[in-house]
């Protein structure tokens, strides 16, 4: 299977993916990166509400963002990212993803999320250039102006909003799919293939390796911590599984 830059770029571009930056340089940022960030609405769904929509996700996208996991991982010699989802509203299907998932934390009801993105940043002793992040609308901007990788889920409607992230480069890759038709894991494979490890990945996983038994058992060794905002501003701790 051809690994090259070329080839990413091809098949990512064929389908509808659109890189801001070359793949190559978007592969020397990845080098960086100790933390993946997901938005929720828009991001893991189309961010639909009400009528017995509830903000819920795919089975394809959590394989992805567990296989991007694997894959940042292995990238950073068997160092387990931290994982987080930062979202707006109070997601009771975000909270139980992250659990499952074994994701470090969530910050919910977080509408000014470059309060998020401080406390994260201070509690993990993070840089902003070693932050991926996903997210989907003018809300995220105050977290992608700053982070080192960004991933910009499409959809149809955001004509004027697509121009605009593309002009002012407030992304490094606009997917080609929708958050509700698995824009995650579009751009959890693209990242992958840019780790240069998306065989390797796939094939450990198959195998049940040692190697990926060792990565789960790291993951799954990770509770995941609550965070809300008061209406003072102050970060607390909300509750733990």
């Amino acid at each position: 299977m051809d690994n090259s830059l070329e080839h990413t770029q091809h098949i990512f571009e064929t389908k509808g993916g659109v890189f801001i930056i070359p793949p190559f340089v978007l592969a020397q940022k990845l080098k960086n990166i100790k933390a993946i960030l997901f938005d929720w609405d828009g991001v893991f769904n189309e961010g639909n509400k009400g009528g017995g929509n509830h903000s819920g996700f795919s089975e394809i996208d959590s394989m992805g963002t567990n296989m991007l996991r694997f894959s940042t991982w292995l990238k950073q010699q068997n160092s387990m990212p931290i994982s987080a989802i930062v979202t707006g509203a109070n997601n009771e299907v975000s909270l139980d993803f992250a659990a499952r998932e074994h994701f470090d934390k969530v910050y919910f009801g977080f509408t000014d999320k470059k309060l998020a993105l401080k406390h994260l940043m201070e509690d993990c002793g993070l840089k902003s250039e070693e932050i991926a992040f996903f997210y989907d609308d003018i809300l995220d901007l105050s977290i992608a102006k700053e982070v080192g990788v960004r991933v910009f889920v499409r959809s149809d409607a955001k004509v004027a909003f697509s121009e605009y992230v593309k002009h002012y480069q407030l992304a490094d890759y606009i997917t080609a799919y929708s958050g509700g038709n698995h824009g995650v894991r579009e751009a959890s494979e693209m990242l992958m293939e840019l780790n240069f490890n998306f065989v390797k990945c796939v094939e450990e996983r198959v195998a049940f390796s040692d190697t990926y038994a060792k990565y789960l058992e790291d993951r799954n060794s990770r509770s995941t911590v609550y965070y809300t905002k008061n209406n003072d501003g102050k970060i607390t701790e909300h509750y733990t599984p």
